[in-house]
């Protein structure tokens, strides 16, 4: 069996030649900058080659440490025509987590975005032992000349360009040689609990992810254009984006997340996989302008919410034609309301939306099924190369992660545990052979720490995360996760942490969406000066006391928060409030916090 991704980019260039592969979008002049097939194919030969005479060999470990970026595609598809090894590092990491990478996974390579992350591999350089080169990807950064180490990425495609026919010829030997079971790439976890381990995905789970995901979501072909919005070193980002890729999908790289907004509404794209965050400020921004909305308008959009639910999730979500006059009520208000909405939103053009990470509300995922937006919800590990499970196209079930990926296994173990085996799980964890005995059973399945169960129609329901489910100092378990999501709702409410681990009932921190509490401080003629006026003013906690009431509506009395603590500042990776993946380190607020939390059981 070949390796789908060796040679990828050369077949996909010979079929599709100067049509464009991806594009790298620069939301100040509102445009996209266009790479062909062909250039890529060209670029990606080139590298293979660089890295050949820099002396890179089968299964070598090449670091990769920036945003995203088209370069980071073309280091992937070049190592791999080497049978070398890209191992991706989050771009907002510390210096200590970049050492700590490299060495565990033995690096001898390492690209660097901008100056900052230059300047943080170049502190750590000589605590890295076997690392020998360091790429620049920014042409910006300013390389010293006393720097002898360090290379622009300019310099080093050059470098391949001028290569001899030998050095191709031996590429192209590499890449004959491959075999499914060569390592394809690490991922390191986000590691909200100890240091980070890195997951062995050989070529043959990506083998399998990328058949499975061709055979599972056949609504979408290369006619289709995705957005690249998360990190490309997060696993549903690159197996996503490697997907794309294969279909021969345009993929529009977005290099900063903050300006996702922006680049939505250039690009226009029919799929994005994301993370439920940027679904909830989308409803809350709808939500907010709903609430100012008065009048003839409100009703009339009550009454296309009605309409859409009825049409959307009562027929359609099942396969099922709707009534002739619903229809055309549906074909009204989605030309007056619900089109009008997603051209704001950028996404008017939608095909799929594939969403995962962490739970997102049932209440949400209705509404934006409602509005013609198809949200497709999955669940998946860096351990399982992504999906496990998600949305079928037809009779999906709200509240679930969906159903089975083809060649994926799942069962229900100990404590409720999800259990998963198929050929696009991983090997084990990269020189950590205690860890790798671990997460597996014995009979091979892999333990996910999730629990859950089947409901009757065969959806996956996560229950919660064992390691994050508490117990109350009355013996009642809490999982935390699902109370925080249906806070997550909240236009007013950026992040919450849920406390009450062999605690007499449960507490929060809470993290305001800061923006949105100026403007209704403003509003109401609340006097404040700074944002620790707003988190101690005594009406904005009545305030926020009555939102979070009205949030847990329908919650069993001990699992309803009692007191919470506004925060003046939002948890950040920085501060390791926050894994890569943007997870709440529960251990590390427990401990940040201890005063705050003390306070609240006084």
């Amino acid at each position: 069996m070949s390796n789908i991704l060796t040679d990828l980019i050369g077949r996909q260039a010979a079929k599709y030649g100067t049509r464009e592969a991806f594009s790298l979008i620069d939301v100040r002049n509102a445009s996209c900058k266009s790479t062909s097939w062909i250039d890529f194919n060209a670029a990606v030969d080139d590298a293979a080659c660089a890295f050949e005479i820099l002396g890179i060999r089968p299964h070598d470990m090449l670091a990769v440490f920036s945003a995203n970026c088209p370069e980071l595609l073309v280091i992937d598809f070049a190592a791999f025509r080497n049978r070398a090894v890209p191992v991706s590092i989050y771009s907002t990491s510390s210096d200590e987590q970049v050492k700590y990478i490299v060495n565990d996974a033995g690096a001898r390579m390492i690209f660097v975005g901008n100056e900052k992350q230059y300047h943080a591999v170049r502190s750590v350089f000589p605590q890295c032992e076997g690392l020998f080169k360091i790429i620049v990807l920014d042409p910006a950064v300013d390389i010293p000349a006393e720097d002898k180490d360090t290379l622009a990425f300019s310099d080093f495609l050059e470098l391949g360009h001028a290569a001899s026919d030998s050095c191709r010829r031996e590429v192209d030997s590499r890449a004959a040689s491959a075999l499914p079971d060569d390592i394809a790439t690490l991922i390191y976890t986000s590691g909200t609990t100890g240091e980070p381990k890195g997951a062995i995905l050989p070529h043959s789970c990506f083998n399998a992810a990328l058949e499975n995901h061709r055979v599972r979501l056949d609504m979408l072909s290369d006619s289709d254009t995705s957005v690249c919005f998360l990190p490309m070193s997060h696993i549903f980002e690159k197996a996503w984006s490697y997907f794309c890729l294969m279909m021969g999908m345009r993929v529009a790289i977005n290099p900063d997340p903050k300006q996702i907004q922006d680049a939505l509404k250039i690009v226009r794209p029919t799929c994005m996989c994301s993370v439920p965050r940027f679904w909830e400020k989308v409803y809350s921004a709808v939500q907010d302008k709903i609430s100012r909305t008065k009048g003839m308008k409100r009703i009339l959009f009550e009454q296309a919410m009605r309409v859409g639910q009825r049409r959307n999730l009562s027929y359609v979500r099942l396969g099922k034609r709707a009534p002739w006059l619903l229809e055309m009520q549906y074909r009204f208000f989605d030309k007056q309301i619900f089109t009008p909405m997603r051209r704001v939103i950028g996404v008017e053009n939608g095909n799929i939306f594939p969403t995962a990470g962490a739970p997102l509300s049932a209440n949400i995922v209705e509404f934006l099924h409602a509005c013609g937006i198809n949200i497709v919800i999955g669940y998946g590990l860096s351990e399982t190369t992504a999906t496990v499970t998600c949305f079928p196209e037809v009779a999906y079930e709200i509240g679930t992660v969906g159903t089975l990926m083809p060649g994926v296994e799942v069962k229900i173990g100990e404590e409720n545990e999800i259990l998963v085996r198929g050929e696009s799980v991983m090997r084990g964890y990269y020189n950590r052979p205690e860890e790798t005995a671990k997460a597996f059973t014995a009979d091979g399945w892999f333990r996910t720490g999730d629990a859950g169960r089947f409901d009757p129609n065969g959806a996956l329901i996560l229950t919660e995360r064992i390691k994050d489910l508490f117990k109350t100092s009355n013996g009642k378990y809490i999982a935390p996760q699902a109370i925080e999501s249906r806070l997550g709702e909240d236009k007013y409410i950026e992040q919450v942490a849920v406390i009450g681990d062999q605690r007499k009932y449960v507490t929060a921190i809470i993290i305001p969406a800061f923006e949105a509490l100026k403007d209704y401080a403003r509003r109401h003629q609340i006097k404040f000066d700074t944002v620790d006026d707003l988190v101690n003013n005594a009406e904005i906690r009545n305030f926020f006391a009555g939102r979070i009431e009205k949030l847990q509506k329908g919650l069993a009395g001990f699992e309803k928060i009692k007191r919470f603590t506004l925060l003046p500042r939002e948890f950040t990776i920085e501060n390791g409030e926050l894994t890569n993946t943007l997870k709440i380190r529960r251990p590390v607020i427990n401990n940040l916090y201890a005063n705050e939390i003390e306070a609240m059981y006084c």
